[in-house]
Order: structure tokens, then C-alpha cells, then sequence
């Protein structure tokens, strides 16, 4: 999160007679007896931070991240996609991705961030590999147990939903985070993911093996019925619907679907 923006979206909003009341409550300032959500907020304003003349396409940019930070809502980061899809816009890709970087290594992370680059960048075929690289792959040799901090806050998030990456993609981020214990946790519901999602991508053979090499408490919850259906051969479970509900049919193993 970038306070500094933050503050700038802020300041933008109430500019536009749009202020903080609550929790969850905005007014607008057109009618000052009515209360909206922050949700409403995202949708009503995230598009206008691209149309506002004041500012070039870098600063809209900055402006609609830092109000990203400020509303934590997946309706903005949209907003903040769309332009990447139109030429004209001038809008720079690589600045929009050091906005995800930045984020992700954060000591907090809005889930919005972490969200969209699942449904929007991961889930696409298109985007995925590309996506991937920006976010985490093109860093893989600087996995290590001594990586910066932020370095592996944003590896950890990142793994944590490269479910729908192709395999070939993303394996070898995985195999560098497994030589690295504080992540993981987090290689390990990557690999869950992985198996449970509906674009989910793992090998089983490979998956396995980075499964042994992890340090997890043996009643990790999921650990035991995600090993017995990769040991099966499973590679995803709207493949195989009746596997997981066999791999958890054994006493304190019994877990639903994550």
C-alpha cells in the first residue's frame, strides 16, 4: 500500500464532494441525506480517474492505485486494467505492473490486489504466463531463504493464488519457494489450488515431490487427501470429482473443499 497515494485518492474524492462517514459510508455530496457504500464508491468513481485532464496517464495511474489502497475494492483494479487494453490511452505497462509489485510487497495487501490477479490475470490463457512473469517469475533466482522481505511477501502472495498458471510456468517459482521455509505455506496452497480449482494446472508427479520437500505440521489441514490424490495421479478435481471426497474418507481427514 502506498500511503502517499492513498492519501492523494482521498483528497481526489473530497475534491469531488465524495467523503468518508462510516465504515462503510460515503456521501457524494449530491445528496447529502444519502449514504453509499464503498462499493459504491469503486464503481461510480474509478472510471473517472482515467478521464480527469488534469492529470497525464502516469499520474492517473498513480491516482487510481492509490485509490485501490484507499477503497480496496476488485471493481478498481478492473478500472485499472482496462487501459492497458487500448493503445491509444498511452498507458504504461510496465508502470501499471511495478504498481502489482509494489502492493504485493507490502506488509499489508488489500485482497482486491491479490483477487484480480487470479480472475483477471491468472484464469485467462492469454494473460497467465505473461501476468506470471511480471508479478514473480522473471525474480525466481532471487527465491532464497535470505531474499528481502518484500521479495517473498510478494512470492508468498503470488503462489498463494497461481492456481490457474500452466504448470510449465510456474514450476520452477515453485521449486526455488520450496527451498525456502518461510514460504511454505504458501507453495503448499499454491499446490492446493492448484489441484482445486476449476482452471487449476499441477503435474501430480511433480506436484508430489515438492509436496515431500515441504516442512508443513502433519495435520496441516488438506495435507494428507491432497498427497493421496496426487499420488493417484490426480491432476485437478472437476476432472476426478469422486477423488477428493475418497481421499478424505478416512477419519480426521475428512476436510471439504477449501
Amino acid at each position: 500500500m502506498d500511503e502517499e497515494a492513498r492519501e492523494d485518492a482521498r483528497r481526489w474524492l473530497a475534491e469531488e464532494g465524495v467523503t468518508r462517514v462510516g465504515e462503510d459510508e460515503w456521501t457524494d455530496g449530491e445528496h447529502p441525506g444519502q449514504r453509499i457504500t464503498t462499493a459504491d464508491v469503486a464503481v461510480r468513481w474509478a472510471d473517472q480517474v482515467f478521464v480527469d485532464e488534469r492529470l497525464d496517464p502516469a499520474g492517473q495511474l498513480r491516482l487510481a492505485f492509490g485509490l485501490l489502497d484507499l477503497l480496496d475494492v476488485y471493481w478498481v483494479t478492473a478500472e485499472i486494467g482496462f487501459p492497458l487494453a487500448d493503445p491509444e490511452v498511452g498507458l504504461s505497462a510496465e508502470a501499471h505492473w511495478d504498481g502489482y509489485r509494489q502492493r504485493l510487497e507490502a506488509p499489508e495487501a488489500g485482497e482486491a490486489l491479490t483477487y484480480s490477479l487470479w480472475v483477471d490475470w491468472f484464469e485467462d490463457a492469454r494473460t497467465s504466463a505473461s501476468a506470471f512473469a511480471e508479478v514473480l517469475g522473471r525474480d525466481v533466482d532471487r527465491l532464497r531463504a535470505d531474499a528481502p522481505e518484500p521479495l517473498l511477501r510478494r512470492a508468498g502472495r503470488v503462489l498463494e493464488v497461481s492456481g490457474p498458471v500452466p504448470w510449465p510456468v510456474k514450476e520452477p517459482a515453485l521449486r526455488a519457494a520450496a527451498g525456502v521455509p518461510a514460504l511454505h505455506r504458501e507453495v503448499f496452497r499454491g499446490l492446493l489450488n492448484g489441484y482445486h480449482s476449476v482452471y487449476g494446472d499441477l503435474e501430480p508427479s511433480a506436484a508430489l515431490a515438492l509436496l515431500a520437500a515441504l516442512d508443513l505440521p502433519p495435520d496441516t489441514e488438506h495435507l494428507t487427501p491432497l498427497r493421496r490424490v496426487l499420488t493417484a495421479g490426480h491432476a485437478n478435481h472437476y476432472r476426478s470429482r469422486d477423488a477428493w471426497a475418497a481421499a478424505t474418507s478416512h477419519g480426521s481427514d475428512r476436510h471439504g473443499i477449501p
